[in-house]
């Protein structure tokens, strides 16, 4: 038993994913980075908009 805990600690840390794989996934979460960015880009207009909007009613 101590022989494998042994042999097992002394191997270095693999990544699971593998180097075809790390391609994709870095591509996919650039795709989703950039995604989620305009999202949020485009509500907080949005709601900027709202708030001028109304600040312009308000006044009137």
């Amino acid at each position: 038993m101590e022989k494998e805990l042994e042999s097992i600690q002394d191997k270095p840390l693999e990544c699971p994913v593998s180097v075809k794989g790390r391609s994709k996934f870095k591509i996919w979460m650039k795709r989703i980075g950039v995604a989620g960015f305009l999202f949020f880009l485009i509500k907080g207009l949005i709601w900027v908009g709202i708030f001028i909007f109304a600040k312009e009613v308000i006044t009137k």
